[in-house]
């Protein structure tokens, strides 16, 4: 019979990591990234060709909703901290003006809207507030609700 020495604390930092690429969308494989077409590569003679480089995430603190104007956490970044928001009411986002990137960290869900008046004609979709990581919404993002737990 074999057995295994391996100490309790490797096992749990094994389990750990594994748990950590499952949950940050930056090391966890997506279906999106295995369907996208690579853009064309031309490399010189004994130059290794680089592939298109993952998304870097935005910058948005614990405690608040960002959101981008352009996709990939790019262009203005609208901030709203939780403790300035009423609590499921919708927030517009100034006239005119959209959003196509988000990061969710308030700690509580947050359904986007395509309509500017939260209304559910148009596209809508709720995230949680465990630190969602959105590089491209489906739509454009024109105001949001943040809910109770």
């Amino acid at each position: 019979m074999r057995t295994c020495n391996t100490p309790r604390g490797t096992t749990v930092l094994a389990a750990a990591v594994l748990a950590f690429t499952a949950l940050v969308p930056s090391t966890a494989p997506t279906a999106h990234a295995a369907t996208a077409q690579a853009a064309p590569t031309h490399s010189l003679p004994g130059r290794p060709v680089a592939g298109p480089a993952p998304a870097a995430l935005g910058t948005c603190a614990a405690g608040q909703l960002c959101l981008w104007a352009k996709p990939e956490f790019k262009g203005v970044r609208y901030v709203h901290e939780l403790s300035t928001l009423d609590i499921n009411s919708c927030t517009a986002l100034p006239a005119g003006k959209s959003a196509q990137a988000l990061a969710n960290r308030t700690g509580r869900p947050v359904t986007t809207y395509q309509s500017a008046e939260c209304a559910e004609t148009g596209e809508f979709q709720t995230y949680p507030g465990d630190g969602v990581w959105l590089p491209q919404s489906p739509y454009q993002v024109r105001a949001f609700k943040v809910w109770e737990h």
